[in-house]
């Protein structure tokens, strides 16, 4: 696969009218070709299908369609890694690191918690990254540490998720705020009496909004 293959798939579909919206809501930050997610991913779908079995990541490749303008190259990225998370390695974490590191908003910071929780129950040395990254100075690498659990349920490790969660109390930090809430709340339905014990223990230190998303299904 080519980057003007992408190209192409996008000029396809573009909307000016739907690029507009899509850029003003996310606060003009990025260009847009317009076109919806669920157009954008059946569009792409073949060249994903072809990628997948190759059974390898080409992380030039994907390195090279990060850096183009228009937002729907970093969704499909992330979509791409989603897609052949299984051939993820521990040693590609750096590779990954610099997708967060740039082009930062929320829309693309959150497409990769389900990633790395898939790496982190195949390896657990990525714990350790988690926790370094809950204290890193880029907020929003500590926001994927804090939701990168999201959905593990039973699977959830708990003294990891309690450390992040600590190391991140504190903040007036929205986006730091509102993972708390959500990771709490996350949890909250497979343990609502751990999230409500971490809330009554560290109320004081919790943001209200935090306490807020977190007691929803309390």
């Amino acid at each position: 696969m080519k980057i003007k293959d992408l190209t192409e798939v996008f000029n396809e579909y573009a909307n000016l009218e739907n690029a507009l919206k899509q850029k003003q809501y996310l606060r003009n930050k990025f260009d847009f070709f317009g076109i919806a997610s669920p157009k954008r991913k059946q569009a792409y779908h073949h060249l994903l299908k072809v990628e997948k079995a190759q059974q390898v990541i080409d992380w030039n490749l994907l390195k090279q369609i990060w850096e183009q303008p228009q937002r729907e190259y970093q969704y499909f990225v992330i979509d791409y890694l989603t897609e052949l998370r299984k051939f993820i390695q521990f040693e590609d974490v750096s590779q990954i690191e610099y997708f967060l590191r740039t082009k930062q908003w929320w829309d693309s910071i959150d497409g990769f918690n389900r990633i790395m929780s898939n790496l982190g129950l195949v390896d657990a040395r990525l714990d350790q990254v988690m926790l370094q990254w809950s204290q890193d100075n880029d907020f929003w690498l500590r926001r994927v540490a804090i939701d990168h659990q999201l959905s593990r349920k039973e699977l959830t490790k708990i003294a990891l998720l309690e450390q992040i969660l600590l190391n991140n109390l504190g903040s007036d930090e929205f986006f730091i705020n509102k993972a708390i809430g959500w990771a709490l709340r996350d949890y909250s339905k497979y343990n609502p009496q751990w999230v409500e014990k971490f809330i009554n223990n560290n109320r004081s230190k919790m943001a209200p909004l935090s306490i807020r998303e977190a007691s929803k299904y309390l």
